[in-house]
């Protein structure tokens, strides 16, 4: 089953089991998924769909950092509870060490010679990890890996 078909499954449990809050996340991620299929005349793999499950929570991420300052908790709590039921939709993700050294090796096989390269090693890195690393933590590591070129 694909992850298209598993997220319109889960929409039809939560409506049977009167899952508002579970219901609408739901319904924001299909109306998101279907905009782009929309707006790009495709048919969404699993990759593509990972990678709007991404945009969302960052944008709820970004969210809950805004509502923390204002003190708004119920909105805290409502932009988290969606971030849950988004993060089911992701796959294993890879730890500090593995990323750590997945983009060693990556920057090894491109011949990086240092932070000039960047651009190149994390076009390679985004198609290579894509739904198996959170974005920032995947730049942080060609970060990392880059600038320990540069000072050996």
């Amino acid at each position: 089953m694909s992850l298209k078909d598993r997220i319109t499954e889960d929409m039809k449990s939560a409506m049977r089991a009167k899952d508002a809050p579970r219901l609408s996340c739901i319904r924001m991620l299909l109306a998101a998924m279907k905009q782009k299929e929309v707006d790009e005349r495709v048919v969404l793999d699993d990759t593509t769909v990972v990678t709007i499950v991404d945009k969302l929570i960052k944008q709820r991420r970004d969210s809950i950092a805004a509502f923390e300052q204002a003190g708004r908790q119920d909105l805290v709590d409502k932009e988290s509870a969606e971030v849950t039921v988004l993060q089911g939709y992701l796959p294993e993700r890879l730890d500090a060490t593995e990323l750590a050294a997945g983009v060693t090796a990556l920057v090894a096989e491109l011949g990086a010679g240092g932070p000039g390269d960047m651009g190149k090693v994390m076009g390679a890195a985004k198609a290579r990890f894509a739904g198996k690393a959170d974005m920032s933590q995947l730049s942080a590591a060609v970060k990392s890996a880059l600038a320990g070129l540069a000072r050996g």
